[in-house]
């Protein structure tokens, strides 16, 4: 399992954007699944701040992406961070 921290609406947004790539899904298929639109998908990918927490939720609940809490303390939120931030990286650059 990768950990990743999420610490703003752009991080969240291309966990989704990456996940739904990589099943293959295109905006349209993910906001049919949910109910929306694909114009609420593209905006969730770019990371709208404002965005429903119940519909990005589900968005992750489609896309089997786990959200998930951990307070393991400073020192391992600090080994996390190099982690999280190569593979945000991986991901924003595959979604390109």
């Amino acid at each position: 399992m990768v950990k990743i921290i999420v610490r703003t609406p752009q991080d969240i947004g291309a966990l989704i954007r990456a996940r739904r790539r990589s099943l293959g899904l295109s905006q349209a298929d993910l906001a049919s699944k949910l109910g929306t639109s694909r114009l609420w998908i593209t905006e969730i990918e770019r990371g709208k701040p404002r965005a429903s927490l119940i519909l990005v939720l589900q968005a992750m609940s489609t896309l089997d992406l786990e959200f998930m809490t951990d307070d393991e303390g400073r020192s391992a939120k600090a080994a996390q961070t190099t982690s999280r931030d190569a593979v945000m990286s991986e991901m924003r650059r595959r979604s390109k």
